[in-house]
Order: structure tokens, then C-alpha cells, then sequence
């Protein structure tokens, strides 16, 4: 009988997907190199928020109520609960504390939407300089690693025309790939080949519209 519940159990739809996955299949440990590379993140995002100063902490956290579901809820609740009292009849007694056209009610949603836009942006900025950090973090890693492999593609030239068991041959692929690449001189092919689209593009709209 015992069998028979055990086994109806691991059959049951009830059983979770992610149970069964945790209890029978092993997990396996990542390597060490991305382990270190996901301490190295998690130490960059730590440093960076030691410097954030207690009361823009405040003022995010505030924030990130505002983007929740809940927050919506609250304010039609508190425009209905505003609402409602201001338009039923007077014979029911109620006190009208904000007649049509509702000028308090104007008054303090300008004034609350005001506040969220500034503590949005407020959020928005240390993103986008957090942002900015890992862009220039990548760039100098991107270049460092061009140059490492400019080198290593030089060492192993030199290798293979030292070695008297293999070819000497002229490889001019590897000849412009020993040089490191230069930002500066691709970031003017960038802009001369977009200054040269864009002009192309206003000339061809220019004749659609006079045709």
C-alpha cells in the first residue's frame, strides 16, 4: 500500500517541475573561471553602491514602488475614494470637500506626478552613470585584449619562421593582424561613412519630394 502511495505521489501533477528537478537531477558546479568573473561583477556592484549616499538610497527605494502594480492600484483607488463623496447628491449629507471641477485633486496629482518624475530621474541618472562605467569597462578591456592578441599573433609569426620543419610563407592577413587597431582611425571611417549615408538619404528624399 505504501508502494502504491510513492508512486502515485511521483506521478501526481502536483509534484512541481522545479522539486523534481532539485531532487533528481545534480547540479553542476560552475567553473572557476566564471565563478571568478561573477565575484569580479559582484564586487564592482557593491563598490559602486558603498558610494551612494543614505538618502538617495531613500529616494530610490520610494521609487521602485512607483514602477509596481501596486502603486497604480492605489492611486485609482484614492481617486475614487476622492471622488465619489464630491459627486453624490446633497441630500445624502455628505460633506463635499472638493467640488467638480475638483481643484485639490488637480492640485495633488500635479504635485505627486511632479515628485515621481524627479525621483525617476533621479534613479535614472546613477543608472545611466553606472552604465557608462561598464561601457568604458569594456572598452579599455576590448582594447586590451585586441593588443594581446595582436601580440600573440606576431609571437606566433615569429615562431613559425623560426622553426625550420614548417613553411616560411608570406601571410598577409597576419601581417595587418600583428598591428593593433586604431580607435581613433576607425571611429573616422564611422563617422565620414555615416556623414556620407545621411547625406545620400537627404538627397534621395529631397528628389522624392520635388517629384
Amino acid at each position: 500500500m505504501q508502494t502504491n502511495d510513492k508512486s502515485n505521489q511521483r506521478d501526481s501533477p502536483q509534484v512541481s517541475c522545479e522539486t523534481y528537478r532539485q531532487n533528481i537531477l545534480p547540479t553542476a558546479p560552475l567553473p572557476e573561471s566564471i565563478s571568478q568573473n561573477i565575484e569580479t561583477i559582484i564586487a564592482l556592484h557593491r563598490r559602486y553602491e558603498k558610494n551612494v549616499p543614505q538618502h538617495q538610497r531613500v529616494v530610490e527605494t520610494v521609487t521602485a514602488f512607483f514602477g509596481r502594480p501596486v502603486f497604480l492600484y492605489s492611486i485609482m483607488l484614492g481617486i475614487i475614494l476622492w471622488v465619489t463623496p464630491n459627486v453624490l447628491p446633497r441630500r445624502l449629507g455628505i460633506p463635499r470637500f472638493d467640488p467638480v471641477p475638483f481643484p485639490w485633486l488637480q492640485f495633488s496629482l500635479t504635485a505627486g506626478s511632479l515628485l515621481v518624475t524627479t525621483g525617476v530621474l533621479i534613479k535614472q541618472e546613477r543608472q545611466e552613470k553606472l552604465a557608462e562605467q561598464r561601457a568604458q569597462l569594456s572598452l579599455q578591456l576590448n582594447l586590451l585584449s585586441e593588443q594581446k592578441i595582436a601580440k600573440l599573433i606576431g609571437l606566433v609569426e615569429e615562431l613559425r619562421q623560426d622553426i625550420p620543419n614548417v613553411k616560411n610563407r608570406f601571410d598577409p592577413e597576419a601581417e595587418i593582424m600583428k598591428s593593433p587597431t586604431d580607435p581613433h582611425a576607425i571611429i573616422d571611417v564611422l563617422e565620414e561613412t555615416l556623414a556620407s549615408e545621411l547625406a545620400n538619404f537627404s538627397k534621395q528624399k529631397t528628389s522624392i519630394e520635388e517629384e
